[in-house]
């Protein structure tokens, strides 16, 4: 069936719009959220063993586990660099353009550092040399995780206070925090640190995750019409906005890593990570629950939106 647009629905519950499909009836709500299940608790084991070994659900970088870093413009190949500095912890050597190179230390005593010093000044006159404390990383460290718990925090509150309903809050705060584990997840995987810049990348996930499921909550609760066009009709919006995200991420990946970018690179991947995560913690997760609570537990107005006189009166009508 077409309508005067040009735009494709068929008679049931599918969607048809730019090359998406979405049956919101072809599985039930358990069938939905059980692949973002078993993702979510290979997330949770990933971090409780990344946990155990640091302190911190990923990996933690010289940001915030102190060391040294040392950037250099050499021609010399990353095998005779670490040939160079083979007596001290060398942690791991990044390219960056014209030949630059940045290397980062662990934590070393004092005296080795002044060695390293030397031994740097030496050979590479011109380098930069930036030491991380570990008691100020601890400090960053600590301030960096505040951060995220207190940005989850005042989403949550704001998404229970715009919906007032429990499951439908719970959901999206679900699908949230299910990005941010699983994402963290595969950062373990991957071999991505916790730092500054990958920190930032994730505050800026609860965001874009909020977004989407916040369309999806507010399409599938507020407005009339059937439980499955309402959700097949979110899915069309949502979809576009999130991948016209990704697009705008893989973009930012492709010139960092011409460009050798690492700081932009590291903050490209992770939303590349986390924005794929959402789109199966929104679409599955979040909307199964949704159509669970809506078949199970809804009223008139979540299964059927407002009926006219009811948006009168919500309007200030009489």
């Amino acid at each position: 069936m077409t309508n005067a647009t040009g735009t494709i629905y068929s008679p049931g519950c599918n969607y048809y719009d730019m090359g998406f499909t979405y049956d919101v009836n072809r599985y039930t709500p358990k069938q939905m959220v059980i692949i973002p299940l078993i993702l979510l608790v290979l997330a949770l084991i990933s971090i409780g063993i990344t946990m155990a070994q640091t302190g911190l659900p990923v990996k933690p970088g010289i940001d915030f586990s102190g060391g040294t870093a040392v950037t250099v413009f050499t021609t010399d190949s990353s095998e005779q660099i670490s040939a160079y500095f083979a007596g001290y912890p060398l942690v791991g050597i990044e390219e960056g353009i014209n030949n630059g190179k940045y290397l980062t230390f662990s934590n070393m005593p004092d005296a080795q550092f002044r060695a390293l010093s030397d031994l740097i000044m030496a050979r590479y006159p011109d380098a930069k040399v930036d030491q991380i404390g570990e008691a100020f990383g601890k400090t960053l460290q600590s301030q960096a995780v505040l951060a995220l718990i207190f940005s989850f925090i005042g989403m949550a509150i704001v998404v229970f206070i715009t919906f007032r309903t429990f499951v439908p809050s719970a959901a999206v705060v679900l699908s949230a925090l299910a990005d941010i584990l699983m994402t963290a997840g595969a950062m373990n995987v991957l071999g991505i640190p916790l730092t500054l810049p990958t920190t930032a990348a994730l505050l800026m996930l609860i965001g874009y995750s909020v977004d989407s499921d916040i369309l999806l909550t507010m399409r599938t609760l507020k407005r009339q019409g059937k439980l499955d066009e309402k959700l097949a009709g979110a899915f069309h919006t949502g979809i576009i906005m999130t991948t016209t995200a990704i697009a705008a991420a893989a973009a930012m990946w492709v010139v960092s890593w011409f460009g050798q970018v690492q700081v932009i690179n590291l903050i490209a991947t992770v939303l590349l990570i986390g924005l794929a995560f959402d789109i199966l913690n929104t679409w599955l997760t979040n909307a199964g629950i949704i159509k669970w609570y809506v078949t199970k537990k809804g009223g008139p107005m979540l299964t059927g939106g407002f009926t006219p006189k009811q948006e009168t009166k919500k309007k200030g009508g009489k």
